[in-house]
């Protein structure tokens, strides 16, 4: 049975609840988007089943952003398809969602109001992309320089996390 996951903004403008198969917050991404809107270090997201997303208040105040694919010529730059969803008053970010995989929604952890489980160890990728003065999180992690091949689903079952 999937986690029931609850999740808001910081102004409490939007509330959300969304099933999870995969709700262990494991991997941190550096690249320039996720530190852009995340934080220094970042994000982390999620898996959650895209059909299952109800929003339960604030539906009017969530705005979206396709980030741009190349900033040399802001105005004429081709954008990601994949959506940030975030709340339009506070700025929280809430959940990614992309069309290449319809059945799938990413809640960033940090929207996520359910106590979720620490995992054994972190993922941290785009080491490439990270400022030098940044700091991964402490503990045990693996960090790569690019992308991770092993998705969410995988390493969860992997590690014996994965909800039915």
């Amino acid at each position: 049975m999937p986690k029931t996951l609850n999740g808001s903004c910081h102004c409490r403008t939007v509330k959300f609840t969304v099933q999870s198969q995969t709700p262990v917050p494991y991997q941190q991404c550096a690249c320039s988007i996720c530190r852009k809107l995340g934080g220094p270090a970042g994000t982390i997201n999620v898996g959650g089943v895209a059909s299952t997303l109800q929003i339960i208040n604030g539906h009017s105040s969530i705005r979206k952003y396709h980030a741009l694919k190349d900033h040399s010529d802001p105005d004429n730059a081709e954008r990601f398809d994949s959506e940030r969803n975030f709340c339009g008053l506070c700025g929280t970010m809430l959940w990614l969602y992309d069309k290449a995989f319809p059945e799938l929604i990413h809640p960033f952890a940090s929207a996520v109001d359910t106590d979720l489980t620490s995992p054994p160890s972190m993922v941290c990728i785009m080491e490439s992309h990270k400022p030098r003065w940044a700091k991964w999180p402490e503990g045990d992690k693996t960090v790569y320089v690019e992308y991770l091949d092993e998705s969410l689903e995988d390493w969860h079952k992997k590690h014996g996390l994965y909800w039915n």
